[in-house]
């Protein structure tokens, strides 16, 4: 048996009926940003530091995420840092939740901060139970 493919500018499939195109429907807005910058994270971050390290916290907490690290950088102000998931995701209170132990490494300073994310489905990240790590927390 001898099978011949071409390639064709044709559909495979033609379908044919409604001529009126399905209503859209709105999705809901998404964000996953994280507003309130903790006070353990230090006072000497800037904006742009912050916004760096936010979006690092976003992708660390993300429960389809891969729980590595994330790195965050700014070669501006010398600051950067990396943000570690320490567990998987969990439910509670309704709410999606995911703990983090943080790094900010700066030229005057370095610290660790241990805390947690929490957000309803769909919705944005709320830090809590945000503050400095011990030395016995940081490994």
């Amino acid at each position: 048996m001898m099978l011949v493919l071409c390639g064709c500018s044709q559909p495979l499939l033609v379908f044919r009926g409604e001529t009126e195109a399905p209503p859209i429907v709105a999705e809901p807005t998404v964000t996953g940003s994280i507003e309130k910058r903790p006070l353990s994270f230090g006072k000497d971050l800037a904006e742009e530091d912050w916004r760096r390290a936010r979006a690092a916290l976003t992708v660390a907490l993300d429960p389809q995420g891969n729980g590595r690290p994330v790195k965050w950088d700014n070669p501006e102000t010398g600051l950067h840092g990396t943000v570690n998931p320490t567990g998987l995701p969990y439910v509670a209170d309704d709410l999606i939740c995911r703990n983090f132990l943080a790094s900010v490494v700066g030229p005057q300073r370095n610290r660790f901060v241990r805390g947690t994310g929490c957000k309803p489905s769909g919705g944005a990240w709320t830090l809590t139970r945000v503050r400095t790590a011990t030395e016995s927390e940081r490994s």
